[in-house]
C-alpha cells in the first residue's frame, strides 16, 4: 500500500472537534443552542468528510457564538467497519477520539428545547426515525435525486455530481478559500477521487464539476498524493478486513432477508473462504452472531481477486442440518442466476462450503436487488458508496427462485416434518 503524506500543518479540523464535548450541548438546563451538520446513516467516506468539512467551514464563516458540531450518523462501535474512512483520517492526522457520533448527542431533546439548528449533507430527506427533527433543518447539500418538499426556511443545493464532497469543496472555494489547508484538502481530494473512481470516465461516476474541483485542489496544494496512488491506497483500505473481528467482518457488508420465521443474514467477506474458515473459534463466533442479532441462518459470500478477476466461494451456517440442506438445495438449483456450485471441504460441522463457478453472480444478483443503490462489489472498481450498513436495507423481490415466501414455506415444512418425527 502506498504511504501517503501526513500534513505538517496544525490539524485545523480539530479546532471544531474541541467543541464536540461542549458540556452545554446535551444539558437540559436551557444552555446555548447548537448547529449540527449531519450526514446519512451509511456514514461512508463522502458523508463523513462532507460533514466534517462543512461544519468547519460554517464555524469559520457564520460569525456566531453557537457551536457548529460535525455529527457522524452512526454509532461509534460501527465506525471501525468503515476501514477506508479510518485510513483517510489517519493519513490526514485526525484522531478518531475527537469525532462525535450519533449516540453522543440527543438531537431530539435539543429540538424539543428549541436549541437545534440542523444542516444536512449527503442527505436531503431525513429518515422516518428522525422526522421529528425536520423543523430544525435550515440547509441541505446533496448529490442525490431531490426528494425534499420546497420550503422557504431551508436553503437547498442538490446537483447530480459524483461526490457530495465536490459540492462542499465548491462552497468553500467560492465563499472562504482561506480556510483550506493541506489537511482539509487531503480529506476533500481523497473523497472526490474515491467517489469518482479515480476520475475514470469509463466508471460512469465523474462529472465535469468533480474534475474541476479536484483539479483546483491539485493546483492549490501540489503536495497532494498522485491520484492513482491515493485511489489505490483508499481502495485497498476499503477492502482490508485484517483488523476486524468475525462479527465486524460479517457486519461490514451485510444484507438481511426476513420472511415469517426466516431471518437470513447474507454477508460479503473480502477473504478467501479457506482463510475465513481458519479463523479461531469461527463457528462459536458465527453462532454468537446469529443469536445476538436474531438470525437463524447465515450465508457468507467470500470474494477475492486474482489479476483483477473475482474469485468467489460460499458458506452456509446453521445449527440445523435440515436448514443447511434446504438452503444448499435451493442455491444449487438456482438458475437466475446459476451459481455453478461445487462442494468443498469444511472443517466445521455446521458450515457447508462451496466453490462458486459463476464469478459474475454477486450477492446483488442473487438477492434480486435491481432497486438497490449500491454498486456491484465484483467490478474492478470499488462500491461507491458502500451503503450496506444502513439499517433496514430492502430486498424488494427476495431471492430469485428462493424468495422469502418460498424459504418461509420451506421452514414451515421443515417444522412440520420435525414435529411428525418427534410425535409417537
Amino acid at each position: 500500500m502506498c504511504r501517503l503524506y501526513i500534513p505538517k500543518s496544525p490539524p485545523c479540523l480539530l479546532s471544531v472537534s474541541v467543541l464536540l464535548m461542549c458540556p452545554q450541548a446535551n444539558s437540559g438546563d436551557g444552555g446555548q443552542g447548537v448547529h449540527v451538520v449531519l450526514g446519512n446513516e451509511a456514514c461512508d467516506m463522502d458523508s463523513m468528510v462532507s460533514v466534517m468539512a462543512y461544519a468547519y467551514f460554517l464555524s469559520k464563516t457564520l460569525g456566531s457564538s453557537r457551536p457548529v458540531l460535525p455529527l457522524l450518523n452512526v454509532p461509534r462501535s460501527e465506525f471501525p467497519l468503515r476501514t477506508d474512512n479510518v485510513f483517510l483520517l489517519r493519513q490526514a492526522g485526525v484522531p478518531q477520539e475527537l469525532l462525535l457520533f450519533r449516540e453522543q448527542l440527543d438531537l431530539l431533546q435539543l429540538q424539543r428545547d428549541g436549541r437545534l439548528t440542523l444542516t444536512l449533507v449527503d442527505l436531503n430527506v431525513l429518515p422516518s426515525s428522525d422526522r421529528d427533527l425536520e423543523g430544525a433543518v435550515v440547509e441541505v447539500i446533496d448529490h442525490r435525486l431531490l426528494e425534499r418538499e420546497p420550503s422557504a426556511s431551508c436553503l437547498v443545493t442538490v446537483e447530480m455530481v459524483g461526490s457530495c464532497t465536490t459540492l462542499v469543496t465548491e462552497r468553500i472555494l467560492q465563499k472562504a478559500p482561506e480556510v483550506l489547508d493541506p489537511q482539509l484538502a487531503l480529506l476533500l481530494y481523497g473523497t472526490i477521487v474515491m467517489d469518482c473512481v479515480n476520475m475514470a470516465p469509463e466508471a460512469g461516476k465523474v462529472t465535469p464539476k468533480d474534475s474541476q474541483y479536484a483539479a483546483q485542489l491539485e493546483a492549490r496544494f501540489p503536495g497532494l498524493p498522485p491520484r492513482g496512488a491515493l485511489f489505490q491506497s483508499l481502495q485497498n483500505a476499503r477492502f482490508d478486513v485484517s483488523g476486524l473481528s468475525t462479527e465486524q467482518m460479517l457486519l461490514k457488508d451485510m444484507k438481511v432477508l426476513t420472511g415469517g420465521e426466516l431471518q437470513l443474514a447474507v454477508s460479503v467477506i473480502y477473504l478467501t473462504l479457506e482463510v475465513f474458515l481458519e479463523r479461531d473459534k469461527l463457528e462459536d463466533d458465527m453462532s454468537a452472531f446469529c443469536v445476538k442479532h436474531g438470525y437463524n441462518m447465515l450465508l457468507a459470500m467470500t470474494i477475492s481477486f486474482t489479476d483483477k478477476q473475482p474469485f468467489r466461494q460460499l458458506a452456509i451456517f446453521s445449527h440445523s442440518a435440515l436448514c443447511r440442506e434446504e438452503m444448499s438445495q435451493a442455491l444449487e438449483k438456482s438458475r437466475n442466476p446459476a451459481l455453478s456450485l461445487c462442494p468443498i471441504s469444511s472443517p466445521h460441522s455446521h458450515i457447508k462450503a462451496y466453490l462458486q463457478g459463476n464469478t459474475q453472480a454477486s450477492r446483488k444478483k442473487l438477492l434480486g436487488g435491481e432497486g438497490e443503490e449500491e454498486e456491484e462489489e465484483d467490478t474492478q472498481f470499488p462500491p461507491t458508496p458502500m451503503n450496506s450498513l444502513v439499517e433496514g436495507c430492502p430486498l424488494d423481490n427476495g431471492l430469485p427462485r428462493i424468495s422469502a415466501q418460498a424459504l418461509e414455506e420451506k421452514f414451515s415444512k421443515m417444522s412440520a416434518r420435525q414435529e411428525r418425527a418427534q410425535s409417537p
